[in-house]
């Protein structure tokens, strides 16, 4: 039974890694800029590192020890500023304010889904992709304050 349970919130994660790599591909497809496509790209494809990462977990291909938990600044961006709408005429800055927000949403998920758990290789899991979404929040947050605003000549 428990087997079972594990592999139905592994699916939903992998679902959701799915979604999020979907997100990303279609939202680059819509942008001009090339260096805001080029940055979704790469966002695109840590999210599909994700999915196999998952999938490979689900088929018993690692251990709960595979992920690194690696420390994290968290510019705490996206709670402080609303996410803007979507459009095919986003700033870059825009468009790392969405990213920042979807990151931020996978981050409460995985943390709400290890909270559903107790002490186990489930719950690590969960508390170690937490970690990776806060670090795909924390480079989008970097890119964000980087492209909205920009260091001058002075300083």
């Amino acid at each position: 039974m428990e087997e079972k349970r594990l592999g139905a919130y592994i699916d939903i994660a992998i679902q959701r890694e799915e979604e999020s790599y979907d997100f990303y591909t279609v939202l680059g497809s819509r942008l001009e800029d090339k260096g805001t496509k080029h940055a979704l790209e790469l966002l695109a494809a840590e999210e599909k590192k994700h999915r196999e990462f998952l999938e490979k977990y689900r088929d018993g291909g690692y251990g709960a020890d595979a992920l690194r938990m690696d420390k994290v600044i968290d510019y705490k961006i996206a709670e402080h500023m609303d996410m803007p709408a979507i459009d095919k005429d986003m700033k870059p800055e825009e468009v790392f304010l969405v990213a920042a927000h979807r990151e931020l949403k996978s981050y409460n998920f995985y943390t709400g889904l290890a909270g559903l758990h107790p002490e186990g290789e489930l719950k690590q899991i969960f508390l170690k992709m937490a970690s990776q979404e806060l670090k795909h929040k924390e480079k989008v947050e970097y890119l964000y304050s980087n492209t909205a605003f920009p260091q001058t000549d002075g300083g």
